[in-house]
Protein backbone atom coordinates (compact mmCIF):
# COMPACT_ATOMS: atom_id res chain seq x y z
CA UNK A 1 0.00 0.00 0.00
CA UNK A 2 1.35 3.89 -1.14
CA UNK A 3 1.35 6.25 1.80
CA UNK A 4 1.21 9.22 0.18
CA UNK A 5 1.62 11.74 3.36
CA UNK A 6 3.06 9.88 5.96
CA UNK A 7 6.69 11.86 5.14
CA UNK A 8 4.58 14.83 5.96
CA UNK A 9 2.60 13.63 9.26
CA UNK A 10 5.63 12.37 10.69
CA UNK A 11 7.60 15.69 10.38
CA UNK A 12 4.27 17.35 12.02
CA UNK A 13 4.19 14.63 14.99
CA UNK A 14 8.90 15.67 15.23
CA UNK A 15 7.52 19.42 15.95
CA UNK A 16 5.50 18.15 18.08
CA UNK A 17 2.00 20.24 16.55
CA UNK A 18 0.03 17.08 15.43
CA UNK A 19 -3.62 16.93 16.22
CA UNK A 20 -6.54 14.87 16.40
CA UNK A 21 -10.34 14.66 16.75
CA UNK A 22 -11.09 13.60 20.25
CA UNK A 23 -14.50 13.43 22.44
CA UNK A 24 -14.24 14.97 25.70
CA UNK A 25 -16.25 13.68 28.58
CA UNK A 26 -15.46 17.12 30.60
CA UNK A 27 -16.54 18.07 33.69
CA UNK A 28 -15.26 21.91 33.87
CA UNK A 29 -14.96 22.88 30.22
CA UNK A 30 -12.80 25.91 30.20
CA UNK A 31 -12.26 25.22 26.45
CA UNK A 32 -14.74 25.57 24.24
CA UNK A 33 -16.53 29.04 22.82
CA UNK A 34 -19.77 28.70 24.43
CA UNK A 35 -19.53 32.65 26.23
CA UNK A 36 -22.44 32.38 27.81
CA UNK A 37 -23.24 28.70 28.63
CA UNK A 38 -26.07 28.82 26.01
CA UNK A 39 -25.12 25.00 24.77
CA UNK A 40 -26.83 23.53 28.14
CA UNK A 41 -29.84 25.50 27.91
CA UNK A 42 -32.62 22.77 27.19
CA UNK A 43 -35.68 25.33 26.97
CA UNK A 44 -34.53 27.26 23.73
CA UNK A 45 -33.93 23.89 21.30
CA UNK A 46 -37.58 22.95 22.62
CA UNK A 47 -39.22 26.59 21.64
CA UNK A 48 -37.28 25.43 18.31
CA UNK A 49 -38.47 22.76 17.80
CA UNK A 50 -42.17 23.75 18.81
CA UNK A 51 -41.62 26.95 16.57
CA UNK A 52 -40.53 25.17 13.40
CA UNK A 53 -43.30 22.61 12.94
CA UNK A 54 -45.69 24.49 11.77
CA UNK A 55 -43.67 24.66 8.91
CA UNK A 56 -43.64 20.93 8.35
CA UNK A 57 -39.68 20.82 7.27
CA UNK A 58 -35.94 21.44 9.17
CA UNK A 59 -34.29 21.79 6.10
CA UNK A 60 -33.72 24.88 3.49
CA UNK A 61 -33.17 22.20 0.83
CA UNK A 62 -30.90 24.92 -1.90
CA UNK A 63 -29.22 27.94 -1.61
CA UNK A 64 -30.66 31.29 -0.58
CA UNK A 65 -30.59 32.15 -4.50
CA UNK A 66 -32.65 28.92 -5.62
CA UNK A 67 -35.38 28.02 -3.14
CA UNK A 68 -33.70 28.00 0.21
CA UNK A 69 -34.58 30.91 1.60
CA UNK A 70 -37.51 30.92 4.03
CA UNK A 71 -39.44 33.02 6.39
CA UNK A 72 -37.14 31.58 9.48
CA UNK A 73 -34.15 33.14 7.60
CA UNK A 74 -35.46 36.58 7.11
CA UNK A 75 -36.88 36.73 10.64
CA UNK A 76 -33.50 36.09 12.08
CA UNK A 77 -32.31 38.89 9.71
CA UNK A 78 -34.62 41.38 10.73
CA UNK A 79 -33.56 40.79 14.14
CA UNK A 80 -30.31 41.49 13.78
CA UNK A 81 -30.72 44.18 11.26
CA UNK A 82 -33.32 45.72 14.43
CA UNK A 83 -31.21 44.73 17.18
CA UNK A 84 -27.58 45.99 15.70
CA UNK A 85 -29.18 48.93 13.82
CA UNK A 86 -27.80 48.19 10.08
CA UNK A 87 -29.81 48.29 7.17
CA UNK A 88 -29.74 45.28 6.19
CA UNK A 89 -28.61 41.49 6.98
CA UNK A 90 -27.42 38.02 5.37
CA UNK A 91 -27.00 35.02 7.20
CA UNK A 92 -24.44 31.89 6.03
CA UNK A 93 -23.93 28.50 6.72
CA UNK A 94 -20.45 29.14 8.96
CA UNK A 95 -18.04 32.48 10.02
CA UNK A 96 -15.57 30.67 7.70
CA UNK A 97 -18.07 31.20 4.86
CA UNK A 98 -18.75 34.99 5.73
CA UNK A 99 -15.00 35.70 6.07
CA UNK A 100 -14.48 34.57 2.57
CA UNK A 101 -17.20 35.86 1.18
CA UNK A 102 -16.70 39.18 2.05
CA UNK A 103 -13.16 39.54 1.36
CA UNK A 104 -13.17 37.05 -1.89
CA UNK A 105 -16.02 39.26 -3.47
CA UNK A 106 -15.48 43.11 -2.29
CA UNK A 107 -12.10 43.53 -2.83
CA UNK A 108 -12.07 44.08 -7.00
CA UNK A 109 -9.74 45.06 -9.49
CA UNK A 110 -7.85 48.14 -8.68
CA UNK A 111 -8.80 47.67 -4.50
CA UNK A 112 -6.25 47.49 -1.95
CA UNK A 113 -7.15 44.91 1.44
CA UNK A 114 -5.72 45.79 4.77
CA UNK A 115 -5.66 43.07 7.33
CA UNK A 116 -4.86 43.10 10.84
CA UNK A 117 -1.96 40.11 11.00
CA UNK A 118 -4.32 38.11 13.96
CA UNK A 119 -7.03 38.06 11.60
CA UNK A 120 -8.74 34.91 11.37
CA UNK A 121 -7.64 32.25 9.08
CA UNK A 122 -10.39 32.66 6.77
CA UNK A 123 -10.17 35.54 5.83
CA UNK A 124 -6.20 35.22 5.84
CA UNK A 125 -6.67 32.04 3.75
CA UNK A 126 -9.37 34.16 1.16
CA UNK A 127 -6.34 36.85 0.71
CA UNK A 128 -4.54 34.24 -1.24
CA UNK A 129 -7.07 35.08 -4.42
CA UNK A 130 -6.33 38.64 -4.30
CA UNK A 131 -3.56 40.91 -5.69
CA UNK A 132 -3.10 43.59 -3.27
CA UNK A 133 -3.19 42.61 0.09
CA UNK A 134 -1.00 44.67 3.23
CA UNK A 135 -0.79 43.04 6.35
CA UNK A 136 -0.19 45.51 9.21
CA UNK A 137 0.93 44.97 12.79
CA UNK A 138 -1.50 44.01 15.26
CA UNK A 139 -3.82 46.48 16.54
CA UNK A 140 -1.14 48.97 15.33
CA UNK A 141 -2.83 52.82 14.28
CA UNK A 142 0.62 53.49 13.55
CA UNK A 143 1.16 50.77 10.90
CA UNK A 144 -2.47 51.13 9.57
CA UNK A 145 -2.05 54.79 9.28
CA UNK A 146 1.20 54.65 7.08
CA UNK A 147 0.09 51.90 4.75
CA UNK A 148 -3.35 53.89 4.09
CA UNK A 149 -1.53 56.80 3.10
CA UNK A 150 0.80 55.64 0.34
CA UNK A 151 -2.18 53.22 -1.25
CA UNK A 152 -3.43 54.54 -4.90
CA UNK A 153 -6.24 51.60 -4.68
CA UNK A 154 -9.73 52.59 -6.03
CA UNK A 155 -11.17 51.22 -3.05
CA UNK A 156 -9.47 50.72 0.62
CA UNK A 157 -11.24 47.72 2.60
CA UNK A 158 -10.11 47.31 6.16
CA UNK A 159 -10.68 43.89 8.10
CA UNK A 160 -10.55 43.61 11.64
CA UNK A 161 -12.20 41.69 14.95
CA UNK A 162 -13.54 42.95 17.82
CA UNK A 163 -11.82 40.62 20.05
CA UNK A 164 -8.95 38.54 18.71
CA UNK A 165 -9.26 34.69 19.03
CA UNK A 166 -5.83 33.69 19.81
CA UNK A 167 -4.76 36.72 22.22
CA UNK A 168 -8.43 38.37 23.98
CA UNK A 169 -7.37 41.89 22.76
CA UNK A 170 -10.25 44.24 21.70
CA UNK A 171 -9.77 46.16 18.52
CA UNK A 172 -8.40 50.04 19.26
CA UNK A 173 -11.60 52.54 18.86
CA UNK A 174 -9.55 54.73 16.66
CA UNK A 175 -9.41 52.42 13.91
CA UNK A 176 -12.91 53.02 13.27
CA UNK A 177 -11.84 57.00 12.87
CA UNK A 178 -9.05 55.38 10.57
CA UNK A 179 -11.39 54.16 8.01
CA UNK A 180 -13.44 57.43 7.96
CA UNK A 181 -10.77 59.53 8.00
CA UNK A 182 -9.63 57.63 4.51
CA UNK A 183 -13.15 56.44 3.24
CA UNK A 184 -12.70 52.76 3.72
CA UNK A 185 -14.53 50.09 3.90
CA UNK A 186 -14.45 48.33 7.36
CA UNK A 187 -15.13 45.07 8.40
CA UNK A 188 -15.09 43.88 12.02
CA UNK A 189 -15.23 40.00 12.57
CA UNK A 190 -17.44 39.95 16.32
CA UNK A 191 -17.25 36.16 16.49
CA UNK A 192 -15.37 36.61 20.05
CA UNK A 193 -16.77 39.94 20.82
CA UNK A 194 -20.79 39.58 21.01
CA UNK A 195 -22.38 38.34 24.30
CA UNK A 196 -18.97 39.41 25.80
CA UNK A 197 -18.38 42.92 25.28
CA UNK A 198 -20.78 46.49 25.43
CA UNK A 199 -23.65 47.44 27.92
CA UNK A 200 -26.24 45.26 25.40
CA UNK A 201 -23.31 42.40 25.23
CA UNK A 202 -23.86 43.40 21.48
CA UNK A 203 -19.88 43.82 20.63
CA UNK A 204 -17.78 46.44 20.59
CA UNK A 205 -20.11 48.53 18.65
CA UNK A 206 -21.90 48.72 21.81
CA UNK A 207 -18.88 48.71 23.61
CA UNK A 208 -17.48 51.99 22.07
CA UNK A 209 -20.57 53.32 21.50
CA UNK A 210 -19.84 53.37 17.44
CA UNK A 211 -22.67 54.51 15.23
CA UNK A 212 -23.52 52.54 12.60
CA UNK A 213 -22.10 53.97 9.27
CA UNK A 214 -22.86 53.02 5.35
CA UNK A 215 -18.96 52.50 5.06
CA UNK A 216 -18.77 49.91 7.85
CA UNK A 217 -19.77 45.76 8.08
CA UNK A 218 -20.20 43.88 11.09
CA UNK A 219 -20.12 40.04 10.83
CA UNK A 220 -20.55 37.39 13.67
CA UNK A 221 -21.58 34.19 14.64
CA UNK A 222 -24.06 32.00 15.73
CA UNK A 223 -21.66 29.34 17.03
CA UNK A 224 -20.45 31.30 19.87
CA UNK A 225 -22.01 33.02 22.82
CA UNK A 226 -25.33 32.37 20.83
CA UNK A 227 -25.06 28.62 21.07
CA UNK A 228 -26.39 27.57 17.49
CA UNK A 229 -24.73 27.54 14.06
CA UNK A 230 -23.99 29.65 11.20
CA UNK A 231 -23.23 33.25 10.61
CA UNK A 232 -24.54 36.28 9.48
CA UNK A 233 -23.14 39.78 7.70
CA UNK A 234 -24.58 43.21 8.51
CA UNK A 235 -24.13 46.38 6.36
CA UNK A 236 -26.09 48.26 4.37
CA UNK A 237 -28.44 47.82 1.34
CA UNK A 238 -26.19 48.18 -1.47
CA UNK A 239 -23.29 46.08 0.23
CA UNK A 240 -25.95 43.11 1.00
CA UNK A 241 -27.12 43.32 -2.09
CA UNK A 242 -23.37 43.27 -3.65
CA UNK A 243 -22.61 39.70 -1.76
CA UNK A 244 -25.97 38.19 -2.78
CA UNK A 245 -24.49 38.52 -6.63
CA UNK A 246 -21.11 38.18 -5.82
CA UNK A 247 -20.13 36.19 -2.85
CA UNK A 248 -18.97 32.72 -4.08
CA UNK A 249 -20.37 30.76 -0.50
CA UNK A 250 -23.73 33.20 -0.58
CA UNK A 251 -24.49 31.96 -4.23
CA UNK A 252 -23.76 28.41 -4.44
CA UNK A 253 -23.71 26.79 -0.81
CA UNK A 254 -27.08 25.23 0.73
CA UNK A 255 -29.22 28.00 2.85
CA UNK A 256 -28.71 27.54 6.79
CA UNK A 257 -30.44 24.81 8.50
CA UNK A 258 -33.83 26.02 9.48
CA UNK A 259 -33.42 24.69 13.48
CA UNK A 260 -30.03 26.35 13.58
CA UNK A 261 -31.66 29.61 12.36
CA UNK A 262 -34.79 29.58 14.71
CA UNK A 263 -32.26 28.82 17.74
CA UNK A 264 -30.02 31.68 16.94
CA UNK A 265 -33.71 33.34 16.60
CA UNK A 266 -34.61 32.74 20.14
CA UNK A 267 -31.04 32.66 21.77
CA UNK A 268 -30.39 36.08 20.32
CA UNK A 269 -33.62 37.45 22.04
CA UNK A 270 -33.26 35.70 25.64
CA UNK A 271 -29.43 37.44 25.51
CA UNK A 272 -30.95 40.50 24.71
CA UNK A 273 -33.85 40.52 26.97
CA UNK A 274 -31.28 39.27 29.86
CA UNK A 275 -28.33 41.53 29.06
CA UNK A 276 -27.54 42.89 32.43
CA UNK A 277 -27.94 39.72 34.02
CA UNK A 278 -25.22 38.42 31.42
CA UNK A 279 -23.06 41.22 31.88
CA UNK A 280 -22.95 40.88 35.31
CA UNK A 281 -21.71 37.33 35.37
CA UNK A 282 -18.87 37.83 32.39
CA UNK A 283 -17.69 40.82 34.57
CA UNK A 284 -17.34 38.54 37.27
CA UNK A 285 -15.31 36.19 35.36
CA UNK A 286 -13.39 38.74 33.91
CA UNK A 287 -12.70 40.47 37.71
CA UNK A 288 -11.39 36.62 38.75
CA UNK A 289 -9.12 36.17 35.95
CA UNK A 290 -7.72 39.86 36.75
CA UNK A 291 -7.43 38.81 40.31
CA UNK A 292 -5.64 35.62 39.57
CA UNK A 293 -3.85 35.56 36.65
CA UNK A 294 -3.13 39.39 36.44
CA UNK A 295 -4.86 38.98 33.23
CA UNK A 296 -6.46 42.78 32.50
CA UNK A 297 -8.52 41.93 29.55
CA UNK A 298 -12.21 43.00 28.21
CA UNK A 299 -12.51 39.54 26.67
CA UNK A 300 -13.47 36.06 28.02
CA UNK A 301 -10.32 34.90 26.84
CA UNK A 302 -7.31 34.18 29.09
CA UNK A 303 -4.32 33.28 27.68
CA UNK A 304 -1.28 32.04 29.87
CA UNK A 305 2.39 31.32 27.81
CA UNK A 306 3.92 28.08 28.02
CA UNK A 307 7.76 27.86 27.22
CA UNK A 308 7.13 24.70 24.71
CA UNK A 309 4.90 22.81 22.44
CA UNK A 310 5.45 19.66 24.73
CA UNK A 311 4.96 21.28 28.30
CA UNK A 312 1.58 22.98 26.93
CA UNK A 313 0.35 19.16 26.10
CA UNK A 314 1.75 17.60 29.34
CA UNK A 315 -0.57 20.60 31.30
CA UNK A 316 -3.63 19.94 28.87
CA UNK A 317 -3.21 16.33 29.99
CA UNK A 318 -3.53 16.77 33.59
CA UNK A 319 -6.00 18.67 33.65
CA UNK A 320 -8.11 16.26 31.29
CA UNK A 321 -7.14 13.22 33.66
CA UNK A 322 -9.29 15.38 35.94
CA UNK A 323 -12.12 16.58 33.89
CA UNK A 324 -10.98 20.11 33.05
CA UNK A 325 -10.66 21.08 29.23
CA UNK A 326 -8.79 23.74 28.32
CA UNK A 327 -7.00 24.64 25.24
CA UNK A 328 -3.21 24.04 24.43
CA UNK A 329 -2.56 26.04 21.00
CA UNK A 330 0.90 25.30 19.64
CA UNK A 331 2.36 26.78 16.71
CA UNK A 332 1.96 27.90 13.86
CA UNK A 333 -1.58 28.79 14.78
CA UNK A 334 0.39 31.20 17.39
CA UNK A 335 4.00 32.35 17.28
CA UNK A 336 4.74 30.44 21.09
CA UNK A 337 2.49 27.86 22.89
CA UNK A 338 -0.38 29.03 24.96
CA UNK A 339 -3.15 28.09 27.31
CA UNK A 340 -6.12 29.33 25.77
CA UNK A 341 -9.10 29.47 28.82
CA UNK A 342 -12.64 30.54 28.33
CA UNK A 343 -13.99 31.21 32.21
CA UNK A 344 -17.44 30.66 30.23
CA UNK A 345 -20.95 30.44 32.42
CA UNK A 346 -21.35 27.18 32.32
CA UNK A 347 -18.19 26.88 34.48
CA UNK A 348 -19.67 27.89 38.29
CA UNK A 349 -17.64 30.36 40.34
CA UNK A 350 -15.85 28.34 42.80
CA UNK A 351 -14.61 25.92 39.91
CA UNK A 352 -13.13 28.89 38.27
CA UNK A 353 -11.42 30.32 40.94
CA UNK A 354 -9.87 26.29 41.81
CA UNK A 355 -8.84 25.65 38.52
CA UNK A 356 -7.10 28.94 37.96
CA UNK A 357 -5.38 28.82 40.85
CA UNK A 358 -3.95 25.62 39.56
CA UNK A 359 -2.71 26.27 36.00
CA UNK A 360 -0.77 29.76 38.01
CA UNK A 361 1.10 26.70 39.65
CA UNK A 362 1.52 24.68 37.23
CA UNK A 363 2.58 27.83 34.35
Amino acid sequence: MKFYYQKELNLIRKKEIFRKREIFNEIIDLASNDYLGLSKNLELPKLTFEALNQFGTFSPKASMLVNGYSEVHKQLENLLTEIHGFEDAIILGSGFLANFSMIESLVRKGDELFIDSEYHASGMVATKLLNRVSIFKHNSIDDLEKKLKISKANRKIIAVEGIYSMSGDIVPKEIFALADKFNAILIVDEAHSFGVVGKKLLGVFDYYNIPVKNNYIKMGTFGKAIGSYGAYILASQEIISFLENRGKPIIYSTALSLFDTMLAYFSIKYIYENSSFFYDEVKKRKDIGKNILNFKTESLIFIQQVNSSQKVMEIKEILKNDGIIVGAIRPPTVPKAILRIIPNLSVNVNNLIQVLERIKIMV
